[in-house]
């Protein structure tokens, strides 16, 4: 079939190249009884690895045009959902099958990308891994540890749930049509480390103390107690004119912890 003029409003980057295609769905071991969502399969070329896999598939689609291409991939494991994906109630959709474990693998598209992450997360699917395909910067930013230039809030909210690893990097001009940065496979891995006291506040208390990144920790936390945020920062040695972005991702679960109590 001919392939298919890319929407710009859809955000379509199509990846050609079959070598990373192949590379990206065996980043995951799964069973036959095991269920994979592929966000946006477009055309099935990573769709057409997935099958190979032999466990359940399914995949969303909000192009409609896609339905010649991807009908050819349907069998009695593999059904496609012609619809926003966004705008799916996942937990409601699992609802209507069983399965042993669950993975994401997908190319998405760049502009909705930390929308995705945050729908998946707070879907309350306990996803074993999900593989997706981000710009470089983005994937930059998800892995990053405390000292970087891209560390933030969001790669600490990420981090309480999932840990992110960079798997590897995908040149531009492997895309159809090229886009104007290079990519990256990350795989995000359900983490099991220690939780906080009060999630919802957690988050926020992180989202302030990132508020402006060229402040002092102190400077952004107005509303807070101070005094009660030094100590927990003395015990863990920092000082006082740390900044968010020096303080790892563990020691801000420590911090939040210790004042609470």
């Amino acid at each position: 079939m001919q392939q298919l003029k890319a929407i710009k409003k859809y955000g379509q980057n199509f990846l050609k190249n079959k070598e990373i295609l192949e590379n990206i769905a065996n980043l995951v071991k799964v069973n036959d009884n095991d269920l994979i969502i592929e966000i946006g399969p477009g055309m099935g070329a990573l769709t057409e690895y997935l099958t190979k896999k032999d466990s359940y598939l399914w995949g969303y689609e909000i192009d409609s045009r896609m339905q010649d291409y991807l009908k050819k991939l349907e069998n009695e494991k593999t059904h496609f959902i012609y619809d926003d994906f966004m705008k799916h109630d996942l937990q409601k959709d699992l609802d209507l099958t069983k399965y042993d474990n669950i993975y994401v693998i997908a190319n998405i598209p760049y502009y909705i990308t930390s929308p995705i992450i945050l729908k998946l997360i707070q879907s309350g699917v306990n996803f074993k891994n999900i593989v997706l395909l981000v710009q470089k910067e983005f994937a930059e930013r998800l892995t990053a540890e405390a000292g970087s230039k891209e560390y933030n809030a969001f790669t600490i909210y990420v981090d309480y749930f999932y840990k992110a690893k960079l798997m590897f990097l995908v040149n531009k001009n492997n895309f159809s049509p090229v886009p104007k940065v290079d990519s990256a496979v990350i795989m995000l891995e359900k983490n099991k480390e220690s939780k906080v006291i009060n999630e919802e506040g957690y988050f926020e208390f992180i989202k302030d103390a990132f508020k402006n990144k060229r402040k002092t920790l102190k400077n952004n936390m107005y509303n807070y107690d101070w005094n009660k945020i030094l100590n927990g920062l003395k015990e863990m040695n920092y000082t006082e004119n740390v900044r968010a972005e020096e303080i790892n991702k563990e020691d801000f679960k420590k911090l939040w912890n210790y004042y609470n109590n």
